[in-house]
């Protein structure tokens, strides 16, 4: 069953570019939406693993895929517990989905392997996680990769990699790090200052736009802020 969509789910999904983290949130969206239509979702299973506010719910439920939400408390389909198990029985999902969960993780191993659990034969894992960017604890924030780095992880505990997209270059996310700073202070400032942010946001994820345009691909691949990852089970 469909849900109406929060604000803050649109916001994820539909970001303004007066958002600081628009070039992010953007390319992400996009990068997400493109797997799910590529899906035959008829009759499938997804479970979001760490599901949060479930911004990329309505992807999948547009395509037939019958989504269910996992997470530690709050007004989820399935229940995570506090020693990270979901709460659902072996080879139930065709797709696990992890949306930006992966630095906030203490036990990996845990985390990796209750994936693995859940899905049927055949399933595949979408992960996004961040290549580079501030610390933002939810309730935690543990760590960040490189491409090599998070490729390698996954790999060591029995996955295998088909996909791993680079979402947002270092030229960009270097000035969307500076913006995000200057917005922060701006707020603060009475009558005008909100004003203020939205006009340099829409100045600087403009530049941002453009600087990620000139970044060599090589440079952009192995220095991003997010990364996809799409993978699947290894053979035993």
């Amino acid at each position: 069953m469909q849900i109406e969509a929060s604000p803050d789910q649109i916001r994820r999904r539909e970001p303004r570019i007066v958002d600081t983290d628009w070039l992010v949130l953007r390319g992400l969206s996009r990068a997400v939406n493109v797997r799910a239509a590529a899906l035959d979702g008829t009759g499938k299973i997804a479970i979001d693993f760490g599901c949060g506010d479930q911004p990329y719910r309505h992807l999948f439920e547009t395509r037939g895929v019958t989504y269910r939400g996992a997470d530690f408390g709050g007004k989820v389909d399935i229940a995570i517990t506090d020693e990270g198990r979901v709460e659902v029985e072996g080879k139930t999902a065709n797709l696990v989905l992890s949306f930006q969960v992966l630095e906030h993780v203490r036990d990996l191993d845990t985390y990796l392997s209750e994936a693995k659990r859940i899905l049927r034969p055949g399933g595949t894992l979408l992960l996004s996680t961040h290549g580079t960017w501030l610390y933002h604890p939810h309730p935690e924030d543990h760590r960040r990769w490189t491409r090599q780095g998070l490729i390698n992880e996954l790999q060591s505990r029995g996955w295998t990699v088909d996909e791993c997209e680079a979402i947002c270059g270092p030229l960009a996310w270097t000035t969307l790090i500076r913006l995000t700073g200057y917005c922060f202070a701006l707020r603060r400032v009475p009558l005008i200052g909100r004003t203020v942010g939205a006009l340099l946001a829409v100045a600087m994820n403009l530049r941002a736009v453009l600087e990620d345009r000139i970044t060599p691909r090589s440079i952009r691949d192995h220095n991003a802020c997010v990364y996809l990852v799409q993978a699947r089970p290894s053979a035993a």
